[in-house]
């Protein structure tokens, strides 16, 4: 495998303007390819946006969403592709022919679709079908897979994926800010956000605090560095509906170190470049090839009634 120079992206998105958002990912994409990027990676659903999909009908929902991959977004999404010579990754809903209904994250390039994922624990509608696969792509001789959001903190997930081939873990969100049961979990005023350029230092102080940027370290370097993988998070920045997120996307190595990361409040991507050599210099893949199974196969597989409790989404009805 070659070196990667891969570009990671947040924006403010619109709820439900299709076209809206694909103009940013395209003067992105553009931006990030005159910077010699072979890839950039965009949040979860960032074609449709997010979180205004928990009020939606049924109806609403298949207006919305896309057939994959004869849709007009990702028809343009291959477009932009194309025309900037760069592997361009996005998430949307997708309908199928019976109506059913899903969360997907697409990649594609200049021929068009190259993967495409469904979520495996969707919940911002009740009308969402569950994913019921792991999906594993080449990207320039790199083996990449896809997890969205919640899929992330089941950590078998994680492994699954990576024991799967993948190097590279893309690791699409919309998170932060939002209330939980952990300590230092909420919202974050809109009012921050709208006084950003006379008060940017009130803004950062909670965006990277226990409501944002610290709680994501509890975790998201421990999934890179104990599977070995680069993880390419996404996540958008400002107003999603009426929940405002913190961006932070950034690209995390083997190793659990933060090598590139978007610091602005603006529309705006980090680049890293991926050098495969840390995928087996990283201790995690040394733990990989040291593994019992024999010891926890019938642990881990066991039956159990799986539950979704997600506290933000309440709250966010309430609000």
């Amino acid at each position: 495998m070659k070196n990667l120079k891969i570009a990671t992206a947040q924006f403010e998105n619109k709820s439900g303007d299709k076209s809206y958002n694909l103009s940013v990912i395209e003067k992105l994409s553009q931006k990030a390819a005159n910077e010699g990027c072979d890839v950039i990676s965009f949040h979860e659903c960032s074609i449709t946006g997010y979180t205004f999909a928990r009020h939606l009908s049924k109806e609403q929902m298949l207006d919305l969403a896309e057939i994959i991959p004869s849709g007009e977004s990702i028809l343009k999404l291959t477009h932009i592709a194309k025309n900037n010579n760069i592997v361009i990754l996005a998430g949307l809903f997708e309908k199928d022919e019976n109506d059913n209904l899903f969360k997907a994250y697409i990649c594609v390039d200049k021929n068009g679709l190259v993967a495409k994922y469904r979520k495996l624990h969707p919940f911002i509608n009740p009308y969402l079908t569950p994913g019921d696969r792991y999906c594993i792509f080449e990207i320039k001789g790199w083996k990449c897979g896809i997890l969205i959001c919640y899929d992330n903190n089941i950590i078998e997930n994680v492994r699954a994926t990576k024991l799967l081939g993948a190097d590279i873990i893309f690791m699409p969100h919309v998170t932060m800010c939002t209330p939980s049961t952990r300590p230092g979990a909420g919202f974050v005023a809109p009012r921050l956000w709208e006084n950003r350029e006379t008060d940017p230092t009130s803004l950062r102080l909670e965006f990277d605090g226990m409501k944002g940027r610290d709680w994501l370290m509890k975790w998201l370097p421990a999934r890179a560095y104990d599977n070995a993988v680069y993880a390419v998070f996404s996540n958008p920045i400002g107003m999603d509906d009426n929940q405002l997120k913190n961006g932070c996307s950034m690209i995390i190595d083997p190793f659990g170190d933060v090598v590139a990361e978007c610091r602005s409040f603006d529309d705006s991507f980090a680049t890293a470049i991926l050098t495969p050599e840390k995928c087996v210099q990283a201790g995690g893949s040394r733990y990989i090839k040291a593994r019992r199974p024999e010891l926890y196969r019938n642990i881990i597989g066991q039956n159990h009634e799986s539950e979704q409790n997600v506290a933000w989404l309440n709250a966010g009805k309430k609000s």
